[in-house]
C-alpha cells in the first residue's frame, strides 16, 4: 500500500483560508515570542539560504523551520530576481513544504506567494500596533507591489487612517493601486511627498539604494521597512537608521542580510518577539523603524493555519 501523496493547495485556495491576514495575527504573535525565547520557546530554524543565480540576475532562498507550539515542519523556497524585462512575472515567487513532523512525509505543497504577501503584511501590523505614535493619522507606503496591497488592506482594516499616500518609481503602478484599493489613497510625485508628515511609513520597493531619508521623517513616525533584503540593498539612509530605535524580527537575520542594519552600523535595540514577551519596551514616543526581514517560522504558522483550514473542509 503507497502513502498518500501531498495534496497542492494553489494560489487561489490559499487565498480563500487568508482572505484576511489578520487571522495569523495570534499565531504570529505566538511564534515571534517563541523564537525570541531561544531554544525555550522551540522555534528550530536558522538564517536564510540564499544561493544567487548571476546569469539571470536572480536568487534562490531555502527557509526550513520547525515550531514545536504548532508541531508544525515546513520550508519555503522563494526566488526573487531584481530588473524582469517580463514585468508580467513577479519579481517573488514561492513554494511552502508542509511536512508530518513525526514521520518526515510530505503532507502539501502550498502557493507560498499569497503566504508571503499576507504574513509579512500581518507582522508589519504587530509592529505598528506596538510601534507606531498614538493618534495615527497618516499612513504612507512606498512601493506599489504584491506587498504594497497586503500592508494596505490589513493597515486599513486594524487601524483607523485619516489619509493614505503612496509612491512608487513609475508613477503608473501607482496611480493603478489608488484605483484598485477599496478606500480613498493619494498618489504623490515624490517619496518625499509622500513621506512629509507621516506617522506610519511602509517602505516595500525593490530599491537598492536609499529611497526614504531621515530629515523627511516626523519624529516619532513609525517605519515598517520590508524591501531591501540583501547584504548590500538600502531602503533607508544612515541618518534614519542612526536616529531610530530599532526593532528586527531577527537579531542574526538582520546582522547577515539587512543592508540597512549592516552598511548604517545601527544599533538593533531589540526583536519583535522580546516586546511581545514584555523583556523589552515598545517605545512608541520615539521615532522607530522595524527592519523585516520575514523568518521561516511565519511561513510555517501561516502554512499551517492554511492545511488546517483546507483540511477541514475536505
Amino acid at each position: 500500500m503507497g502513502s498518500t501523496p501531498p495534496v497542492f493547495i494553489g494560489a487561489e485556495e490559499v487565498e480563500k483560508h487568508l482572505h484576511r491576514a489578520s487571522l495569523l495575527l495570534p499565531a504570529l504573535e505566538a511564534a515571534l515570542a517563541n523564537f525570541s525565547a531561544g531554544a525555550a520557546g522551540g522555534v528550530v530554524q536558522p538564517v536564510r539560504t540564499v544561493l544567487p543565480v548571476p546569469r539571470h540576475g536572480g536568487y534562490l532562498g531555502v527557509m526550513p523551520a520547525y515550531s514545536a507550539a504548532d508541531d508544525a515542519l515546513t520550508t519555503k523556497l522563494v526566488t526573487f530576481y531584481e530588473h524582469l524585462k517580463d514585468s508580467s512575472v513577479p519579481s517573488h515567487q514561492a513554494t511552502v513544504l508542509l511536512f508530518d513532523p513525526s514521520n518526515g512525509t510530505l503532507k502539501a505543497v502550498l502557493d507560498g506567494s499569497v503566504i508571503t504577501a499576507k504574513r509579512t503584511a500581518a507582522v508589519s501590523a504587530i509592529a505598528t500596533k506596538l510601534l507606531m505614535p498614538a493618534f495615527s493619522e497618516v499612513l504612507c507606503i512606498l512601493g506599489a507591489g504584491v506587498q504594497a496591497y497586503s500592508h494596505y488592506d490589513i493597515f486599513t482594516e486594524l487601524f483607523t487612517f485619516k489619509e493614505v499616500r503612496i509612491w512608487n518609481r513609475t508613477k503608473e503602478r501607482a496611480v493603478k493601486f489608488a484605483s484598485s484599493v477599496g478606500g480613498p489613497v493619494r498618489v504623490c510625485s515624490s517619496a518625499q511627498e509622500a513621506v512629509t508628515g507621516a506617522d506610519v511609513i511602509v517602505t516595500v520597493t525593490m530599491a537598492t539604494t536609499p529611497i526614504l531619508f531621515g530629515d523627511w521623517v516626523k519624529p516619532g513616525a513609525h517605519i515598517n521597512a520590508v524591501g531591501a533584503s540583501r547584504p548590500d540593498w538600502r531602503e533607508l539612509d544612515d541618518e534614519l537608521m542612526k536616529n531610530s530605535v530599532l526593532f528586527v524580527d531577527s537579531r542574526d537575520a538582520a546582522r547577515t542580510e539587512s543592508g540597512d542594519v549592516i552598511l548604517s552600523g545601527a544599533e538593533i535595540f531589540a526583536e519583535l518577539g522580546e516586546v511581545l514577551k514584555g523583556t523589552k519596551p515598545a517605545l512608541p514616543e520615539k521615532t522607530t523603524v522595524f527592519k523585516s526581514l520575514g523568518m521561516a517560522v511565519e511561513d510555517t504558522v501561516a502554512a499551517k493555519f492554511v492545511y488546517d483550514a483546507w483540511s477541514a473542509g475536505n
